[in-house]
């Protein structure tokens, strides 16, 4: 978790630049991170036991991607390119002679492209989001930088606050055979963190910010869930990070997980409740 928490200086400030800048470069950056993200956590599948292709769990990731962040009306496209790459994935498994090993590289590819490609939530987001008010204390920034704002910092909060949580009380561990580091102050320290800052942030934003009391642990627990889902294919894997492109911190995929499960619960949050 410190490891989490002192790389999300590293991670974030980009992130911010980048957002700031505006699209398309916001979108081509998520990109960027899904290729990378999606060719290390191929081999963390292959270092599992499935052994998939690589080429196209990228390009089946980016499709994924694209489709999760396209608008409707590129949709219907977006859909039959994630229906393609799955397919190509198919047919190329045809290759192994032992059929068993074929369906593994099959499900290995797949999974890998739908796993990763969730991070094209945070594009979608920055689509979906309603228009702020003009009395909205955070109107400058725009709906779209607003809510990917929120939501990068609802993260960093979480993975910030349960580390100082969890360094000062956490002796009690939770899901230790995952995570050795996970501790039950930690989640709470988390969760807390990120209540907060979603309760700020809604306020900021011109919505009602008793809405941040589910936004907060909501967005919180599912980072915590896609660090854990890392995690674990790191251990079935065998490996201690899922790269080396970021010295001492890892790859991307280290740094993108919690996102790949934050995003999406964040933007169907935005859909069904926040107008």
């Amino acid at each position: 978790m410190r490891q989490r928490a002192l790389s999300a200086a590293i991670f974030v400030p980009p992130l911010l630049v980048v957002l700031a800048i505006g699209e398309p470069w916001f979108g081509a950056l998520i990109a960027v991170f899904v290729a990378v993200a999606a060719r290390e956590a191929a081999r963390l599948v292959r270092g599992a036991g499935y052994p998939a292709i690589v080429v196209l769990a990228v390009a089946g990731a980016l499709a994924v991607a694209a489709d999760v962040a396209s608008p409707e009306p590129l949709r219907p496209y977006a859909d039959l390119l994630v229906a393609a790459t799955l397919i190509a994935a198919g047919v190329a498994a045809f290759v192994e002679k032992d059929t068993r090993v074929g369906f593994a590289a099959w499900i290995g590819t797949a999974f890998t492209a739908v796993y990763v490609g969730m991070l094209g939530s945070l594009v979608r987001l920055g689509e979906i989001a309603p228009p702020l008010a003009s009395s909205a204390p955070a109107a400058q920034l725009g709906a779209g930088r607003g809510w990917i704002l929120l939501i990068i910092l609802l993260v960093w909060s979480f993975d910030t606050g349960a580390y100082g949580v969890g360094i000062a009380l956490g002796k009690r561990k939770f899901l230790a055979h995952i995570s050795p580091s996970k501790s039950y102050w930690g989640l709470f320290g988390g969760v807390t963190a990120s209540t907060a800052v979603a309760v700020a942030g809604l306020w900021a934003l011109g919505q009602p910010a008793v809405l941040g009391l589910a936004l907060g642990p909501l967005t919180g627990l599912a980072a915590q869930a896609g660090d854990l889902a890392e995690s674990m294919l790191k251990r079935a894997a065998g490996a201690k990070d899922s790269g080396g492109l970021i010295p001492g911190h890892g790859g991307i995929l280290d740094r993108v997980d919690s996102f790949i499960f934050a995003a999406p619960v964040a933007a169907l949050f935005v859909t069904a409740l926040v107008r």
